[in-house]
């Protein structure tokens, strides 16, 4: 039997890489899943591509309330129920000192970032079934410091402070509640984040290095880990921040 066979799931920021091979490989282990993302261009692609009855998308902005209540209930609606949150939605913003770093990019990051964790959670948890699961996506920056992304750092602290109350708050209804910190990974994100530091290829070259493994995570590396922790092997794990990082963590 598939490890997800008969699960409902919902994928926020599903238009990006990570949320585009953790839908492909939840769709391959038997699940139904409802893709999001601010981006329709991206979903009607990913759709097309997957040529699966059990694929639908939604178009919301994470940070908006209103849209947070209609992807909800597009799952409940279109799959009867919800068993599988992956909370994947975030934006880096531009990188900068904190003396530089604008008050609108901060403002942003934390809407996306911090603000949609919690709507989701907000709006999923009633639906979601009991023995259920909620993955949220944090980073290595989530467990320490990358200078340039005070925005971005904050809120990837901020969201396992928010998956450590929810899942005391859930144990009761067994539903699990854990954090994915990957590190750089092979993403428009990381793309990104390199022109905003300069030489994009020295700097992939320096992140590269810092790395015990000596190359960048893959999307579908990442989503390996999400998939375990939505699937019933994991029963037992909960409240708990999960490394994805090839080694970053071994030195210390």
């Amino acid at each position: 039997m598939k490890s997800l066979e008969n699960k409902v799931a919902i994928i926020t920021g599903a238009g990006g890489g990570i949320g585009k091979a953790t839908a492909e490989r939840f769709l391959k282990e038997g699940a139904k899943v409802l893709l999001v993302d601010v981006n329709e261009d991206a979903l009607q692609n990913i759709v097309r591509q997957f040529e699966n009855n059990n694929v639908a998308y939604s178009v919301a902005d994470v940070s908006k309330e209103e849209d947070t209540k209609a992807y909800v209930q597009h799952a409940i609606d279109r799959f009867g129920k919800l068993d599988i949150f992956f909370c994947n939605a975030g934006i880096e913003g531009k990188m900068n000192p904190i003396q530089d770093y604008t008050t609108d990019t901060f403002d942003k990051v934390i809407a996306v970032n911090l603000k949609g964790t919690f709507l989701g959670l907000k709006y999923v948890i009633p639906m979601i079934q009991d023995g259920g699961s909620i993955v949220i996506t944090s980073s290595i920056g989530g467990l320490g410091s990358s200078p340039g992304a005070v925005g971005y750092v904050a809120s990837k602290h901020a969201v396992v402070g928010i998956m450590r109350t929810a899942a005391l708050e859930l144990a009761p209804r067994k539903v699990r509640v854990n954090t994915v910190h990957p590190s750089q990974v092979n993403t428009r994100m990381m793309t990104s984040i390199e022109k905003d530091l300069g030489n994009a290829e020295e700097v992939r070259k320096t992140f590269s290095a810092a790395i015990p493994f000596g190359r960048y995570a893959e999307p579908e590396e990442i989503a390996n880990m999400v998939l375990f922790l939505s699937s019933d092997q994991s029963e037992f794990i909960t409240g708990t921040t999960f490394r994805v990082d090839g080694g970053m963590d071994a030195p210390f």
